[in-house]
């Protein structure tokens, strides 16, 4: 079995068939909210996202964008998005920056929060490609810089989407224990 690294923090396992997930990637349908701040930044991550999504097998037809004024308000509607059992995995991506004022901070703690509190009631997976860089400023240096490493982790988010998937759907496959 070959290993490829995506990055320190997330490695897939290429087999000679592909990737574990392609099976499960066939038939996911998953919806990617972004927040609208920083798109510049933030689509990098949506759209590589989908890109990876499409090269691992999940249709172009299964995966729908949305968009929301910003970060706090990502939570809400991956919980309405979920309810409405028309996906089966919901990715968010986003940016909160220090604005100087340690709102930041609470933003990224209520997003946070509410994206595990939608996957923990609804148990269906959510993730997290909002990030909250500890010093972000708006100069063409870094905002560069945080392009490439949003398309990074679009890329890493889109892996890790669909091998808990795929996680998921063995668990869903065992048999039953019954009580005793």
């Amino acid at each position: 079995m070959n290993q490829t690294p995506v990055s320190m923090n997330f490695e897939t396992h290429g087999t000679s068939q592909g990737t574990p997930w392609k099976a499960v990637a066939g038939r996911s349908r998953i919806a990617l909210i972004s927040a609208s701040w920083h798109t510049e930044v933030v689509h990098q991550a949506r759209d590589s996202a989908q890109a990876e999504l499409q090269a691992q097998g999940v249709s172009a037809a299964n995966i729908e964008h949305f968009a929301v004024p910003g970060a706090f308000e990502i939570p809400l509607l991956a919980k309405k998005l979920v309810q409405s059992g028309r996906f089966d995995a919901v990715i968010a991506c986003a940016l909160i920056v220090n604005g100087g004022i340690y709102r930041h901070e609470f933003v990224t703690s209520a997003v946070i929060d509410g994206l595990m509190r939608v996957q923990l009631d609804s148990e269906v997976p959510v993730f997290s490609a909002v990030l909250t860089p500890r010093d972000f400023h708006e100069h063409g240096d870094h905002v560069e810089f945080f392009r490439q490493h949003f398309v990074k982790k679009g890329v890493e988010v889109a892996h890790a989407c669909l091998s808990a998937l795929d996680q998921l759907a063995k668990v869903d496959a065992l048999p039953q224990v019954k009580a005793a």
